[in-house]
């Protein structure tokens, strides 16, 4: 049974967010930033954020050539434009906010390998960069002279570089985001695995049993932002999860001749070093089916294919130990553009990051944050 302080001080609330990734906390913090005197709580089932954001890869990048292009299939130029803006400025925002030290920002720049088969890209650089020159006011992508310096081997036909893109540390960034959370007094529970959610009360179930009686959290208003795993809440929402494939090596016992965040196959694969580690994932396009999954497991296929492309492409002929792997989930739609909408009387979600969670999340909480001080 719960006290009746408990009563009082713990269950209810004007804001409730449910799931404590970037989102979550970005809406967390800039509602209380314009309400002061609301009372706002984050639950999160884990101890750590259960989704993406501490198990992302580290790149602060909107976009390889190849992965723009593509886009161009599901989407018109405008909406391109929109979701490249949408990722730089996301990048630009949280950089300014938090500073380059704190967030472990490197501005090491962006590449992409290029294959024979992926060569007609290079007919399209520059129409791209006239594109991009509405937001960014000079060319982002050009081709390295020479990409023999990077040491890989002879299948890569040509390298991009992307010269506004870079890397950071999404723990960090986590960290980043606690302490000005901490600051405004907004309230953060962990062990909190919501069970249910009703949009139209407010009214938010927990799983399990504390002190032999059901806990219920109630909102003035309750932002779900829960990424992949939102289907398990409500099921209707417009997203599937896409599981990714992260692997670490153990230190390398040679000097790795490049830096910076590389990318390949139209943005699905990437690594870059880190501590004098490769670090390497995604991959998903070799088993889409496979990882729709929330499932935390690595996929064999997709690590011996990762693999693969370490010996044949990366460092040619060399063999490397991984120490460590985990994989992430992410949310995926028929469009990368975010979900931000107002569902029932009392509810709003903000999800399907589209694998961009770095780059937007800051921004599609204080979306989320403008919509429900709008309600």
């Amino acid at each position: 049974m719960f006290s009746y302080w408990e009563q009082k001080n713990f269950l209810n609330y004007d804001l409730i967010v449910v799931g404590s990734g970037f989102v979550g906390l970005s809406t967390a913090i800039h509602f209380k930033k314009k309400h002061p005197k609301a009372i706002v709580a984050v639950l999160e089932r884990g101890v750590l954020p259960t989704g993406a954001s501490s198990k992302n890869a580290g790149f602060a990048c909107f976009g390889s050539l190849t992965e723009i292009l593509d886009d161009f299939w599901h989407m018109n130029q405008e909406e391109v434009l929109t979701l490249v803006k949408k990722r730089y400025q996301g990048l630009e925002q949280i950089r300014k906010k938090f500073g380059d030290k704190a967030l472990g920002y490197q501005a090491s720049k962006g590449y992409e390998l290029l294959d024979a088969n992926q060569l007609g890209a290079l007919d399209q650089l520059d129409g791209v960069n006239r594109m991009l020159k509405k937001l960014f006011k000079e060319d982002v992508f050009s081709e390295v002279k020479k990409k023999e310096k990077f040491g890989f081997s002879e299948s890569v036909k040509s390298v991009i570089q992307n010269k506004l893109e870079g890397e950071l540390d999404p723990s960090k960034y986590l960290i980043c985001l606690w302490k000005l959370a901490g600051s405004l007094g907004i309230r953060i529970f962990t062990g909190a695995n919501v069970e249910a959610i009703d949009v139209e009360t407010g009214t938010i179930k927990l799983s399990g049993q504390f002190n032999r009686q059901e806990m219920e959290f109630t909102g003035s208003q309750v932002a779900v932002c829960t990424n992949a795993f939102t289907k398990q809440l409500l099921p209707e929402t417009n997203l599937e999860p896409g599981r990714g494939l992260v692997l670490v090596s153990q230190k390398l016992d040679f000097d790795i001749p490049w830096k910076g965040g590389f990318h390949m196959d139209k943005g699905y694969v990437y690594f870059r070093k880190i501590d004098g580690r490769l670090l390497l994932g995604g991959a998903r396009n070799i088993d889409f089916e496979g990882e729709n999954s929330t499932e935390f497991k690595a996929n064999p296929k997709i690590k011996s294919h990762l693999s693969h492309l370490v010996q044949e492409v990366i460092f040619p002929g060399k063999e490397i130990q991984w120490e460590h792997e985990w994989t992430g989930i992410m949310a995926f739609g028929d469009k990368k553009l975010p979900i931000i909408q107002s569902i029932g009387k009392k509810g709003s979600i903000a999800v399907r990051l589209g694998g961009m969670g770095v780059a937007i999340g800051w921004q599609v909480g204080k979306e989320l944050s403008k919509l429900i001080s709008e309600k």
